[in-house]
């Protein structure tokens, strides 16, 4: 089998008209296309949708579900409240601190920009509370080289022990040692 790329990503919304325009006004998203049913393609079961698709550059594409018959909207308890996320590539630091302004002139409690080692991000949330984050680069090609050599063993020590592996250790003790921000 060989992938080509995502399709898209699709999520649940609470109202599709309100997400379309947020993803428009605050992420500056093309709204692609929108599919209507009241049955489920590939079930046939009887639940009406409005199914949205939103350009996320360079052939991404987000799209979203409102379901006005399925119960409210709830996020997975058993999963902490940041591990679930949608992030989005800028192209550097400059356009992350433009996009973290930007988005508190909206109003949103924005949480960074966060230092990860190799990229810098900002957290807010969506209409929905999905939480998003907008991520610029900081890595060199050396960096990336040596995390993807380690990863295999990373994955094998995890897979023992469940305990954080020291291999990428380097990431963030620079920034608890107060050396960036």
């Amino acid at each position: 089998m060989q992938l080509k790329r995502i399709h898209h990503v699709a999520y649940r919304c609470r109202d599709a008209k309100e997400t379309v325009e947020f993803y428009q006004r605050v992420l500056g998203m093309d709204f692609q296309l929108a599919i209507a049913e009241d049955q489920v393609p590939s079930t046939g079961a009887p639940d009406p949708y409005m199914h949205v698709f939103l350009d996320a550059g360079m052939g991404n594409v987000l799209a979203f579900f409102e379901l006005p018959n399925s119960p409210d909207m709830v996020f997975d308890g058993n999963t902490p409240d940041w591990v679930q996320h949608i992030a989005f590539e800028l192209e550097d630091m400059d356009a992350l601190l433009a996009a973290k302004a930007a988005v508190e002139a909206e109003g949103l409690e924005v949480i960074g920009p966060t230092n990860h080692g190799i990229f810098q991000s900002i957290y807010f949330r969506d209409p929905n509370g999905h939480r998003l984050e907008l991520v610029a680069n900081t890595r060199s090609a050396a960096e990336m080289d040596e995390l993807h050599r380690v990863a295999p063993a990373m994955l094998e020590e995890w897979s023992e022990t469940k305990k954080a592996p020291r291999h990428a250790a380097w990431l963030h003790e620079k920034q608890f040692k107060g050396e960036s921000q």
